[in-house]
Parts: structure tokens; sequence; C-alpha cells
């Protein structure tokens, strides 16, 4: 299968927390934005499986925008950062939150497995779009789940780059997943979930489709295995989500 970007970034960065609406579901409020890696090949396209591993109860969706650069980056200003973006898509930065305790808070495990990475289906030119007025829509089957915009954001793509570039170079083609609102949750074998970004003037990426599967073999028992806290069952599912449902999966007792 083609590779949804044509070949491989150098890097995924994602941000923790972006959206005003995650932070008062989290009620958390970062003065600064903090960040993430998550491997390339994590990257998959429109209607791959994302695959839940053996043991594990707690697979989440984050429906998010995710920026493609187009040109090297180092110390950008905020005011020309955005100049530097090529492309803007919808992603899904899924995981499983029963791995996280392995992680030691860097997501690689929980967030970094084949195919944890969606993006797609069409790429958008970030040449003819207003970064500030972008709309973002996931479904879990067919369900609307989450359905904010740009200008939500805590930290505005310009001010990420910038941010970003200060320390760190970024490359032609690396990935940058820049938050997702609030409404995220677990899903299980079986869901459909779907990402949608729109423009001001109509512009889509048509929607990132990927449903859950169950793997059909247990992992390894020569490295950590799920064990879920029950602070990351917490986070996964979120107090309240924002459809009232409080900890459960859109209907369902989560499994």
């Amino acid at each position: 299968m083609p590779h949804p970007l044509g070949s491989a970034p150098g890097k995924i960065v994602a941000v923790h927390l972006n959206y005003r609406s995650r932070a008062a579901e989290r009620d958390r409020h970062p003065r600064f934005p903090s960040y993430f890696l998550k491997p390339p090949t994590s990257l998959a396209g429109s209607g791959d499986p994302l695959t839940r591993p053996q043991g594990c109860g707690l697979m989440v969706f984050e429906g998010e925008i995710a920026l493609v650069l187009g040109e090297r980056v180092r110390q950008a200003a905020p005011e020309s950062a955005w100049s530097y973006v090529r492309w803007v898509t919808a992603a899904n930065d899924a995981g499983v939150y029963d791995l996280r305790h392995a992680d030691g808070g860097s997501n690689l495990r929980s967030k970094g497995a084949d195919g944890y990475t969606p993006i797609g289906p069409r790429l958008l030119d970030a040449r003819a779009l207003d970064p500030a007025a972008l709309r973002l829509r996931t479904w879990v089957n067919g369900a609307p789940v989450q359905d904010d915009t740009s200008g939500d954001l805590l930290f505005p793509f310009a001010q990420l780059i910038a941010d970003l570039s200060r320390t760190i170079t970024l490359e032609p083609g690396d990935v940058l997943l820049t938050g997702t609102p609030s409404g995220a949750s677990v899903v299980t074998p079986g869901d459909l979930v779907a990402v949608e970004v729109t423009s001001a003037d109509g512009q889509s990426t048509g929607r990132l489709a990927n449903r859950v599967v169950a793997a059909d073999a247990p992992l390894a028992d020569f490295g950590a295995l799920p064990n879920p806290r029950p602070e990351d069952r917490t986070a996964a599912y979120g107090r309240t989500s924002a459809y009232g449902r409080k900890g459960g999966a859109y209907g369902r007792k989560g499994g």
C-alpha cells in the first residue's frame, strides 16, 4: 500500500494539550505547549486497521488536525512560522492507555505502535487556508463525538512551529499533530472512527476512516504487559465526555 504521505517523514511531533475544551475536560491549563514524539512507522492511511493488543481495554481515539511541513524550519518567528506549512490533513492520534505505565511519560508504546497515526485521506494546500478557521470533527460508528475549531486552540499553529524550531530543526515532510478537543474516549473492536477537517470555504480532507480490530496473538511476555492504573482509566474515558456519557464508551460498557 502506498505511504499516506508518499514517503515517510523524519519525525512526528504531537502536542499534549491544545484545545480549551480539552483543557476544561482535563482540568489542566498549561502555560506553554508540551510535546511527545511518535515514530514514522506509526503512520497509516484511511481504511487501515487500528489494532488493539490482546489484554488491552483502553484503546482511545483522538481526532486531530495534522500539519505537514514543506520547508526546513529553524528558529522561525511566530509571525512567519505558518508559511513553512505545506499541507493540512486529518489525523487520529490513537493509543492504548493500558501501556502508559511502561512509557515513563514518553507515550512510545502506548501511542507509537504501527498504524496508530492514520492521516488523510486528502492533503489540503495550507497556502490557501486560514489556520484560525479550520473545523475538526470526529465520528464513532457514524455518531458525532468531537466538533471544534482551530479558533479554540490554546496555542496557535504558528506558535507551535516557532516554539519547536527554537531548539529542534523541522524538516520537509515532518508531521505535527496539533492536539485533540474534548470528547476523545475509548473504542472497542468493531468500532469505526472517522475524522474530517474542513476549511471556512468548504475544502475538506474527506473522512479519515479506520476500524478498530482485535490483535490475533498475545503480546510476548518478555516486555511490559497491559496494566492499566486508575489514572490511566480516568484519562482514557475522561471525567465526563462532551456528550454527557460518564465512564462509558458511547453507550456501551467499556471493555
